[in-house]
């Protein structure tokens, strides 16, 4: 008898008009019970595509942009100095330290520790050490909340980058940005709330890293290309005039509409904001990928139209990653400008098991002067205190060389979890700090460790939210970004 009478109830409100019997009913499954808040107001966003008010408090951050450094750099030659590594520079370690621990590649029986030759200065009034690969990012020290005590459980990339971007190293897990545009909705009512630009060889992951999971599609990242058209079929065929389409359009949504009314499934709801945030972005996604109205000083400053590198080596130089790279953030700054919530900046090239210096040295090269013009500018703008910038890989590489059969030994290093670096800045977090500490060689965490979950719950309550709070019931369980765990580290707020 209840459940023929929720049936009722629920086909009664689904009948409504324009999308309001979809709220309708969520509304009414929050007051049952049966459907949290955030569950709710997502749905109605997805139907009529405005800014979701799920805030649990004030919050200091209106968007991110995240700069994936996917395949993992070396944070002991590029963020955290070892002198008693380089002491130690080609000795083995303890046996015991080496029992439990598995490598990707390395062969225990002959790994011995390697130095880094990289020079290193401190920075800034706080004084934070940056290797001399990165001087335009050091330039900014006292904007950086430098995290030197990052550690995860996963040693591979996909599992370790599917920690990173879903909280968990699971399939079918919604990303960072999904979670932030299902609880916050996006401003820009042109634009899709989550966007991901890319450069490099492409990440281990793939579209894993911008999935909706088993959020509504409408969550997931959109892929923006680096060249023709931003994104795939945006354009009209030829000969189809805007009329047609918007009349072709409107034909389209009648009929989801009435599927949408008799089902009730948000994935329907989804498929009609998709499509009319199709039809705006043919005019907006044109003006925002047109860099023609920023002064050459600006593009000059991100390095856009920059010429190669004397030494272009590696893994990196790929299809012009310097210049894809360099427009990439200045591009993530328009995005923001223009009210997109999350911006994902991929840049896959740091997998270095071998010819550490010379491909470290491109890499660092590549990304050092777009992003510190991205910090510039931002503040220019005054748009530094509500953008949060996270600079961030899956894990860091291990103080020892890599002695894998075939390769020249101890020229590269292997993957490492136990002790990495990553660093944040604007959005509400309190620069000119580093938190927390690797052991004297780089191994392990000595002091504040972070796990993934602890920089997730953080994240969100730079933007009002709670992330024990932002839930979506899923086969019968209350999902989050941080699964069971995760605590906020008062420490980086400002």
């Amino acid at each position: 008898m209840f459940a023929s009478a929720q049936h009722a109830r629920r086909q009664f409100l689904t009948s409504s008009a324009s999308g309001l019997g979809l709220a309708a009913l969520g509304s009414m499954l929050t007051q049952d019970g049966l459907l949290n808040q955030a569950t709710a107001a997502s749905r109605e966003s997805v139907v009529n595509h405005v800014t979701s008010n799920l805030h649990h408090f004030a919050p200091k951050a209106k968007s991110c942009i995240f700069l994936f450094q996917a395949g993992a750099p070396s944070h002991l030659d590029l963020f955290d100095p070892k002198p008693k590594l380089n002491e130690l520079d080609g000795k083995p370690l303890p046996a015991d330290m080496l029992e439990k621990v598995r490598f990707a590649f390395i062969k225990k029986e002959s790994a011995v520790l390697l130095g880094s030759p990289r020079r290193w200065r401190k920075h800034g009034e706080c004084g934070m050490d940056f290797s001399d690969f990165v001087p335009n990012i050091a330039s900014c020290a006292d904007d950086i909340l430098m995290i030197r005590s990052l550690h995860s459980e996963q040693f591979n990339h996909h599992p370790g980058q599917l920690l990173l971007s879903c909280g968990r190293a699971t399939f079918g897990l919604p990303t960072m940005g999904s979670w932030l545009t299902y609880g916050l909705g996006t401003e820009s009512q042109n634009l899709p709330g989550y966007v991901v630009l890319t450069s490099g060889r492409g990440s281990s992951g793939g579209a894993s890293l911008w999935s909706s999971g088993f959020l509504p599609s409408h969550y997931a990242g959109v892929l923006f290309r680096n060249q023709g058209e931003p994104v795939l079929n945006l354009a009209n065929p030829a000969g189809l005039s805007n009329e047609q389409q918007r009349r072709g359009l409107d034909a389209l949504r009648a009929m989801n509409q009435d599927r949408l009314e008799e089902m009730g499934d948000p994935e329907i709801a989804s498929r009609i904001a998709s499509y009319e945030l199709a039809f705006r972005m043919q005019s907006a996604a044109p003006e925002l990928i047109d860099l023609s109205g920023e002064t050459a000083s600006t593009q000059e400053a991100y390095g856009v139209g920059r010429a190669q590198h004397p030494q272009a080596t590696g893994r990196g130089n790929v299809a012009d990653a310097h210049l894809s790279f360099a427009r990439n953030c200045l591009l993530a700054r328009r995005m923001v400008e223009r009210g997109v919530r999350f911006v994902n900046v991929i840049y896959e090239a740091w997998d270095q098991h071998s010819n550490l210096e010379a491909d470290l040295r491109y890499n660092a090269w590549v990304v050092d002067q777009p992003i510190a013009a991205l910090i510039k500018d931002l503040k220019q703008r005054g748009l530094f205190d509500s953008t949060l910038i996270v600079w961030g890989a899956e894990f860091g590489r291990t103080p020892l060389g890599e002695n894998r059969t075939g390769r020249e030994a101890n020229t590269g290093r292997d993957h490492h979890p136990f002790a990495f670096s990553l660093w944040m800045a604007g959005g509400g977090v309190k620069g000119g700090q580093t938190y927390g500490a690797s052991d004297e060689i780089g191994w392990g965490v000595a002091q504040d460790p972070v796990h993934i979950n602890d920089f997730h719950a953080t994240m969100l309550h730079l933007f009002g939210l709670d992330h024990l709070k932002l839930t979506h019931r899923f086969q019968g369980r209350d999902f989050r970004l941080t699964d069971v765990a995760g605590k906020v580290i008062q420490k980086w707020l400002a």
